[in-house]
């Protein structure tokens, strides 16, 4: 199964009383925690969908602590912008932070920013340049691969 970037628990750690508001039911005035459970399976899937223009799937497997803590918080911003959806609450509050989580998650994609990772390698580089050999190349780092010069200053000087 594909990993929830966010659980109920860390909604309610970070926004009690708001998850509350805004997943009341509207006959029992209680949290309806599926639905919120719902939309952060919903933000999960739309933040890997997002991701996967740059990064494998195993490679987000591997992000590390820091990466996981800014995905969680993107999940959750767009998990509470879709149950106030579904109960008719949206606030400006909620959509701007639901429209800037889209929107960072829109700059790695496109590799103005990056996921930080466990272990080597990351954005889409699959290990180093030769097999076995260790891959130090940042994310959002270029490689180039090419074959050694033939027209170097050296070579051409006894011409």
């Amino acid at each position: 199964m594909a990993e929830i970037f966010a659980t109920l628990a860390d909604v309610l750690g970070r926004y009690p009383a708001e998850a509350t508001v805004l997943a009341a039911d509207e006959t029992t005035r209680q949290r309806d925690d599926a639905r919120i459970e719902a939309a952060l399976v919903d933000a999960s899937a739309e933040i890997r969908v997002s991701l996967y223009g740059r990064y494998t799937r195993a490679e987000l497997e591997r992000i590390d602590d820091d990466s996981r803590g800014f995905l969680r918080v993107y999940a959750i911003d767009i998990a509470l912008y879709r149950v106030a959806l579904s109960f008719g609450r949206s606030n400006e509050r909620i959509k701007e932070r639901h429209d800037l989580a889209l929107s960072r998650l829109k700059d790695i994609a496109s590799g103005k920013g990056a996921l930080s990772f466990d272990g080597p390698g990351g954005g889409g580089t699959g290990g180093g340049t030769l097999p076995g050999e260790p891959n130090d190349v940042g994310p959002a780092e270029p490689l180039v691969v090419a074959p050694e010069r033939v027209f170097t200053r050296d070579r051409l000087r006894g011409l």
